[in-house]
């Protein structure tokens, strides 16, 4: 049973100030606009941006339960739930990896961080106490354990995607064991998803709301003049991750038989929203929606975009190898082959081990600068302002990648309808 946003929306054409990326772009812009010129009216639209956030989780938990539960249902052999698995999780862990290594690349040979001279001694590290705390309570034990609910319902009235998921699956293989004596809940859950997805498409109308508020509260916080001192990582973070997604999920997606440049543009209306919240969350239910109707199995779409919203930050990983050398560089510490290689190492167990956590970039940070102790943890305060100015970047890049990984494993899985992924991708739909 595929359900997506537009077939729960009218098929008539839509004049160009309809269209759903349109109206993000415009509220990005008058968000820009007003948190620029007037600060303390733009602080206070941080409601907004934070209401429609919310809203969206409200449904994220409800989506991938349905879905994932009917997919896995639908199977035919249960030995392909653990194939897709494997695959998605060989994907997610080698790309991650890339990602921390072009990060480290990168900044490496562009240094932005050379000429600050800072002194570790002066730096106030009370601004990032909190998240060294939440650094030191990621662990590997309280990780694994955080997975499994209290109770088997309990993941659809909560926000952590992996318990969401956990049980889906738990829920989905009972449905394909059971056969025929669960046909009647197979179907009513597939009755449910056609109201749950026509709640995303009226929560949807809202995004430019959100956008607007989100951006404002953004630039007038921060303020665009808190990007001077720190532009060269701004922009050696950006074009990293242009590079990574152009170039190397670029060729990746010709292997797989598609263009990297036509996929995004078929997913804008995802890249805008996430542009203008600073969060991948709310671009979830699309992203769902529109992999499925670009011809990927619901199932592998399932199983794969919720679990890469976890194990698969390429954005993330990319931003903690590059801030990393940027704090050494800026507090002149060189750092030897050994030592780079011995960070890497870190950061590839610590960026799974704070999988899950709001505000996981900067957490999995201090958790990798808490175990290399050559790189001054303090050193965060200096990037903390600008934090949120790179995590748009971080979220676009963890969204996109998700996006590539599911047309990916579905290929290799042979459940993807490349005539249709052709008829999307060329807007002959």
């Amino acid at each position: 049973m595929h359900i997506n946003l537009e077939e729960t929306q009218e098929k008539k054409p839509k004049k160009f100030y309809q269209l759903l990326y349109v109206q993000v772009i415009f509220a990005i812009a008058l968000g820009v606009a007003l948190g620029y010129y007037y600060p303390e009216t733009g602080e206070k639209m941080q409601p907004l941006g934070d209401g429609f956030i919310k809203l969206i989780k409200m449904v994220i938990s409800p989506v991938i339960f349905l879905t994932v539960s009917t997919g896995i249902a639908g199977m035919n052999d249960l030995k392909k739930v653990g194939r897709v698995a494997g695959k998605a999780f060989s994907y997610f862990i080698f790309f991650s990896t890339l990602a921390l290594v072009v990060g480290l690349i990168v900044s490496h040979f562009i240094q932005p961080g050379k000429g600050l001279n800072i002194d570790p001694a002066t730096l106030d590290s009370s601004q990032i106490s909190k998240y060294v705390k939440a650094a030191e309570e990621s662990d590997l034990k309280s990780f694994v354990f955080n997975i499994i609910p209290d109770s088997l319902f309990q993941p659809l009235v909560g926000d952590i995607i992996l318990q969401v998921l956990f049980v889906a699956i738990l829920f989905g293989v009972g449905l394909a064991l059971t056969g025929e004596k669960s046909k009647p809940v197979t179907e009513f859950l597939n009755a449910c998803m056609i109201p749950v997805f026509k709640i995303v498409a009226i929560l949807m109308k809202l995004a430019p709301i959100g956008a607007f508020g989100a951006i404002a509260f953004t630039i007038g916080k921060f303020g665009i003049e808190s990007l001077k001192n720190l532009f060269g990582l701004v922009l050696t973070f950006y074009f990293t991750s242009f590079i990574f997604i152009s170039v190397i999920l670029g060729f990746v997606a010709k292997l797989n038989g598609f263009n990297i440049f036509k996929f995004i543009a078929y997913i804008k209306e995802e890249v805008f929203l996430v542009l203008g919240t600073s969060s991948s969350e709310p671009a979830l239910p699309g992203m769902m929606s529109k992999l499925t109707n670009m011809g990927c199995e619901k199932s592998v779409v399932g199983l794969v975009i919720p679990t890469g919203y976890s194990f698969n930050l390429d954005g993330t990983n990319i931003y903690m190898t590059l801030s990393a050398l940027f704090i050494a560089q800026a507090c002149n510490i060189d750092l030897s082959a050994t030592q780079m290689a011995t960070l890497l190492g870190v950061a590839i167990l610590s960026s799974k081990g704070a999988a899950g956590v709001t505000g996981a970039g900067f957490i999995t940070l201090a958790a990798t600068l808490a175990v290399v102790p050559d790189i001054p943890i303090a050193g965060m305060t200096l990037i903390l302002g600008i934090d949120k100015f790179m995590s748009e970047c971080r979220a676009l890049t963890n969204v996109i990648g998700n996006g590539v990984a599911t047309v990916v494993v579905s290929n290799w899985e042979g459940q993807l309808d490349k005539e249709q992924m052709n008829r999307v991708l060329n807007g002959e739909k």
